[in-house]
């Protein structure tokens, strides 16, 4: 049965709900319906504080990025929209500054992270999907990264979508900001998969049943290895560190147990069937 998150470990959040399984496979909710889900300050907080509580906990193994309703997220709130353009130059910066601490958070969290995305995922949430290490959409997703339509642009979340769909394809969602299905997001590499709304839980169960068979030490120094080599040039440098790496591995506890179980032919002891 679900827990919910400790209340004496974790800062109240208003608006997101956060549940751990029995698994380790932490779930964060985005909870604001009524307005599809958008982003204001206290979201932005709520989310910072979550990420950064889980990614301390030695317990978790996997975390999930939901929301309730009709939509994952659509963007910006349009309260805070409107307190923003009365906001000085310093207080833009400092709101920016937290987003973009937020989404660094979620980016480099040392778990495995999924997006489930139904609905409309428009602006910021697009950079949210492109935090998560994986992203399975409902096929009647819609994406758009809207920010000119208003005059503005998708800075803070620019190194991550980048990152996910290659610099022309957002030279193009950028500058159009047409909307995209998510097929078109699953060919881009902004989702992972895309399915039918029936089968969204079923695909992510899917990705956790192979990711919990897997070290959780490993696990998270894998993630942390994409990040440490991505755009480097194998040099001589380069090849030590690796090495390093993978001789570390295997003399810790954890590599010992994985080898020790192969060749004994038996589970190892984080497996969980």
């Amino acid at each position: 049965m679900d827990n919910p998150i400790d209340p004496n470990t974790t800062p109240t959040a208003q608006h997101i709900t956060c549940e751990i399984d029995e698994r380790g496979v932490a779930t964060v909710t985005l909870n604001r319906p009524e307005v599809h889900n958008a982003f204001d300050d206290i979201l932005i907080a709520d989310l910072t504080r979550v990420f950064t509580q889980l990614g301390n906990n030695q317990t978790v193994r996997a975390v999930i990025l939901a929301a309730t309703g009709k939509s994952f997220c659509a963007g910006a709130d349009l309260n805070w929209m409107k307190r923003m353009a009365s906001y000085s130059y310093e207080q833009n910066l400092n709101d920016a500054n937290n987003l973009a601490k937020m989404l660094y958070t979620l980016n480099t969290l040392p778990k495995p992270t999924i997006a489930r995305v139904q609905g409309a995922a428009f602006g910021g949430a697009v950079g949210l999907v492109a935090c998560c290490d994986m992203a399975v959409g409902s096929k009647l997703s819609k994406f758009c990264l809207s920010e000119v339509k208003l005059g503005l642009i998708p800075a803070t979340i620019s190194p991550y979508v980048i990152q996910a769909i290659g610099e022309r394809n957002s030279r193009r969602y950028f500058t159009t900001a047409e909307v995209f299905s998510s097929r078109r997001a699953r060919r881009i590499g902004l989702l992972s998969e895309a399915v039918t709304e029936e089968e969204l839980d079923v695909t992510i169960e899917g990705l956790l049943e192979h990711i919990l068979k897997n070290g959780p030490c490993a696990v998270s120094a894998a993630k942390k290895l994409v990040f440490d080599v991505a755009n480097r040039i194998p040099d001589e440098a380069l090849r030590h560190t690796t090495s390093e790496l993978i001789a570390n591995t295997r003399v810790s506890a954890e590599g010992q147990e994985g080898l020790s179980a192969f060749l004994q032919k038996r589970r190892p002891n984080w497996y969980l069937s």
